[in-house]
C-alpha cells in the first residue's frame, strides 16, 4: 500500500502511543481533529483530510467512541524509523 510522507509521520506517532482526538458536527462528520503524541504534544501538520484518508484506508480506528488509534493494518503498513527520543 502506498502511504504518503504525512501519513507515515502520523502513523509513526500513533505507533509510539499517540492518539487523535476529534469533534463531530451535528451531522456526524468530523469537523476538527488534533493528533497528540504520547507525551501530550500536538503534532503540527495533521489536517482533517489526512485523518479521513487514514480512516478510509483502515489504518486508524476508534473503539467505543474513543480517540483514534493505530489499527493492526496501520502497524503493518508503517515503516520502521529510528527513535530519536532521549530517555
Amino acid at each position: 500500500m502506498n502511504i504518503s510522507k504525512e501519513e507515515q509521520r502520523v502513523l509513526h506517532v500513533l505507533a509510539q502511543g499517540g492518539h487523535i482526538r476529534h469533534q463531530r458536527g451535528p451531522n456526524g462528520r468530523i469537523l476538527d481533529a488534533d493528533c497528540f503524541t504520547h507525551d501530550g504534544a500536538v503534532l503540527v501538520g495533521c489536517p482533517v483530510v489526512l485523518i479521513l484518508r487514514l480512516r478510509r484506508k483502515r489504518l486508524i480506528e476508534s473503539r467505543n467512541s474513543g480517540p483514534y488509534r493505530i489499527s493492526q493494518a496501520g502497524r503493518l503498513a508503517v515503516r520502521a524509523q529510528a527513535d530519536n527520543r532521549t530517555r
